[in-house]
This record gives C-alpha cells, sequence and structure tokens, in this order.
C-alpha cells in the first residue's frame, strides 16, 4: 500500500479563483455593456476605400520594381496594418473572461498581443487555438469589439483532485487527465487521492463520498490498492477498506453503522467492508 505524503500541499495558498475555474476578467480595462459589432469587421465605407486605394498603389510599387510575386503579399499585409491602425483600428484593450488568477498569465502568453496592433487584421481562429493550447483550458472563443477591442472569453477544465503518484502531485480533471500547469500545492480544498490508477478511479468513488459529508470531511485521503479498490484514510488514523465490487452499497452499510453507533465520532482503528452484508470493526488500541 503506497504510503500517503501530503508534502507541500497543504501549505500551499489557496487558489483566489472557484473550483469551477470559471474566474472574473483580467486587469483590463471593464468591457462596455452592449456592442452590435462583436465577432465581426463592420468596416465603414470610408476604411473600405482606404484599403483599396492603398493596395492598388502598393502593387503598383512592387511590379515597377519587378520584386518577387510572394513579396506582394508581405507588402500588401504591411499596408493594410498600417492603414487600419491610421484608421482607428489598433488594437487598445484585450478582456480575458473564464480564467482563473492561476491561468491567466499563462492565458495572456499564449496570446502573444502587442498593443496598438491591427485589430483588423487578428486571425481569431489562430488565437483561438493558441489559447486552447494551454495546460487549463478546455475551451475559448475570441471575438472582435470594434474599434479596439478583443474578448477572450475561457472555459477552464473542471479541478476534481490532487494525485499523487511516484511522490508527484498533479491537479486532475473530470475526465482523470492532469491539468498541464497547474501547482497541486494551491487546490488543499480538493480531495488528495493516491497511487496508481487512482486517476482514472476517482470519478467513480467521489460522487459517492461526496453524497456523505460526514465522511467526507474526515477523510484525509484516498489510497488506491492494487488498482482495485480503496482505502480511506480517515484524519483521525482510523482506516474505510472498501471492496473492489458495490463500494457504494458498502458505503450505505457504513452510513446505516453509523448513524445507530455514531461510529464516526467515537473513532476506530479500522473498519472492513470488503466482505458483502458484512461490517468488521476494529477499536482504536485502548478503547472501551
Amino acid at each position: 500500500m503506497p504510503a500517503v505524503v501530503r508534502g507541500g500541499r497543504r501549505q500551499g495558498s489557496k487558489s483566489a479563483a472557484p473550483r469551477s475555474g470559471r474566474g472574473g476578467p483580467s486587469h483590463y480595462a471593464a468591457v462596455p455593456g452592449k456592442a452590435a459589432a462583436i465577432g465581426r469587421l463592420d468596416l465603414t465605407p470610408r476604411v473600405v476605400g482606404g484599403l483599396l486605394i492603398a493596395s492598388v498603389a502598393v502593387l503598383g510599387v512592387v511590379l515597377a520594381t519587378g520584386a518577387r510575386a510572394e513579396r506582394i503579399g508581405a507588402s500588401f499585409d504591411r499596408t493594410v496594418e498600417n492603414v487600419t491602425i491610421g484608421m482607428g483600428l489598433g488594437l487598445k484593450r484585450v478582456h480575458i473572461t473564464g480564467a482563473s488568477a492561476e491561468a491567466q498569465p499563462a492565458v495572456q502568453r499564449a496570446l502573444a498581443l502587442r498593443q496598438g496592433q491591427s485589430i483588423a487584421t487578428l486571425d481569431l481562429n489562430a488565437l483561438r487555438q493558441q489559447v486552447e493550447a494551454v495546460g487549463w483550458v478546455k475551451s475559448a472563443r475570441v471575438v472582435r469589439l470594434l474599434p479596439d477591442t478583443l474578448i477572450v472569453d475561457v472555459v477552464e477544465h473542471d479541478r476534481l483532485a490532487v494525485w499523487q503518484m511516484a511522490g508527484q502531485a498533479h491537479v486532475i480533471d473530470a475526465s482523470g487527465e492532469v491539468i498541464q500547469g497547474a501547482d497541486a500545492g494551491r487546490h488543499p480544498e480538493l480531495p488528495l487521492i493516491v497511487g496508481k490508477g487512482a486517476d482514472e478511479a476517482a470519478v467513480e468513488i467521489l460522487p459517492l463520498l461526496a453524497q456523505r459529508p460526514r465522511l467526507m470531511g474526515r477523510v484525509d485521503a484516498l489510497v488506491r490498492v492494487d488498482e482495485r479498490r480503496w482505502d480511506l484514510r480517515l484524519k483521525d488514523g482510523g482506516l474505510v477498506q472498501l471492496p473492489a465490487l458495490d463500494q457504494e452499497a458498502a458505503l450505505i452499510r457504513l452510513d446505516a453503522l453509523d448513524q445507530r453507533e455514531r461510529l464516526l465520532d467515537l473513532g476506530f482503528a479500522r473498519v472492513d467492508l470488503r466482505t458483502p452484508e458484512t461490517v468488521a470493526v476494529r477499536p482504536t488500541e485502548g478503547a472501551a
């Protein structure tokens, strides 16, 4: 049975973000209440006319100098960038919503935006893919708010538990996948699961324990035994041994015993629920 090593997990400060991962907006200015131009590039006739004139001028210069064909596209892109910035379509604000305080720096780095660049020429799909490559992020949506604002809405992976394996602690999501970049020490509110296979099996046992807050509040760690079943190590040193099958039925028996005898309040060395229809209780040493 693997030893439960709490390490520095309880020493880390709690994350300011809720477990759902839905944080507030970033430090940039607040988003205006309503806007009709979200998600589309609504250029005025004046802007379109300016772009066409600039395009013709660039094409004439390139052809006159005999430049290679691939330089036409690059020159055009630079001209469009300059023209749109000159017409007030330079990026001034980026609002990141839904990202926790822990994840926001990584999202900002992934965007790699600079203030003042043309908002009209931004590739929104590429920006979305860059944000979704961040380990925290489950999905993202990027929209333009003309003339100068970009909105990035992030949905983070749900944090299910802290998984300890081979001396390393990882935060896992609801599917048992490790959330890359998440600091396990910053999430002491999450249940601790230990051992090989615990990451995959946690999604089944944790909801059952959440239905029994008296027991869940006493659990210090869930230890996976032989990749088949769970031992629940309690904060007072007690041990609850669950069966490989029908673990919900075993927890129901434990609940019934606790209601009759207040077992969780009395304390015990071990409760063995591995045999169907049987509850074997070993009292702590020195108990009457």
